[in-house]
């Protein structure tokens, strides 16, 4: 076993895979709003190359690396040594791979018109999906994490990644979350507010069909004094305590806004909140829940 090198300790490699409609762009994102060095498409013999210059250069912070990897990659069937080697010389190893069921991968390519990288020669959808499950079934079966995305949606999927790796981020990873009470509470919330007692833009028959991303419900809402009140308690409270989460060191907060249709005032709070906390720090995300 080689000795680790002198950060090497402190790299973290996540290696995004899985079948093609899987979602594995959308993962690769999410790593990257954990603030990862992300590289898609990276052929796999490049894969130490990569690493040993993101760690070199990565001075007073640990190097997060996050590489996408597909089945056009050369030299696949390498990767197994190459990661074990990586793993070997102390860099923290995770394998990802982002799966479907066939049916839905099928829907998926049908739907968007995409053509799928192994349909050449005229090769059917079908006979693609199942010749890439072959080719990428090694790499299944030592993957770390197998996530099915064929019952979930783009934001599921991305707060799925930031939940699991936000303990690679340095410091506190900070989730606040929009939804509807109608729909029931969120199920991993750390703090819940209820914005319901505010003036609701959904009785404005202009404002109703925006969301709380929109300008003319922000406005709206930022000329009613309860609502800044409001944002300005909860600001408040979260400045007081945070701090005592990350000492007791939790990685990982969910802030969670709640409103009766969690389209308009709780998604302005979300919005407001995050870009408070985000001045302050890198690892701030936000994740609508009733917004598709």
């Amino acid at each position: 076993m080689n000795a680790p090198g002198p950060h090497q300790e402190d790299v973290h490699l996540v290696v995004l895979t899985g079948m093609s409609g899987g979602g594995k762009t959308i993962a690769l994102r999410a790593m990257e709003d954990l603030n990862f060095y992300c590289v898609d498409n990276l052929p796999a013999p490049l894969l130490t190359q990569l690493v040993k210059a993101v760690d070199s250069n990565a001075r007073e912070t640990n190097a997060r690396i996050a590489v996408g990897i597909d089945v056009r990659s050369e030299d696949l069937a390498s990767m197994p040594g190459m990661l074990s080697e990586l793993a070997a010389e102390g860099v923290v190893v995770h394998l990802v791979f982002v799966d479907s069921r066939d049916e839905v991968l099928l829907k998926r390519f049908s739907e968007t018109r995409r053509r799928h990288p192994l349909s050449t020669g005229g090769m059917s959808l079908a006979d693609a999906i199942a010749r890439e499950r072959k080719l990428l079934r090694p790499l299944m079966s030592i993957a770390e994490h197998v996530i099915d995305t064929s019952d979930l949606n783009v934001h599921q999927l991305r707060r799925m990644i930031a939940t699991e790796f936000a303990a690679a981020a340095e410091g506190m990873t900070l989730l606040f979350e929009s939804f509807a009470f109608k729909h029931g509470l969120p199920l991993d919330a750390d703090f819940v507010f209820d914005a319901r007692c505010l003036p609701n833009p959904h009785w404005n028959r202009t404002l109703r069909p925006l969301s709380g991303k929109d300008a003319p419900v922000r406005e709206f809402l930022e000329t009613q004094p309860m609502v800044g009140e409001y944002l300005d308690d909860i600001m408040r409270f979260l400045d007081t305590w945070l701090p005592r989460f990350k000492h007791a060191d939790r990685s990982y907060v969910t802030v969670s806004i709640g409103c009766t249709g969690g389209r308009h005032r709780s998604v302005y709070l979300a919005e407001r909140l995050s870009e408070h906390f985000h001045a302050g720090r890198d690892e701030v995300l936000t994740f609508h829940r009733e917004l598709d």
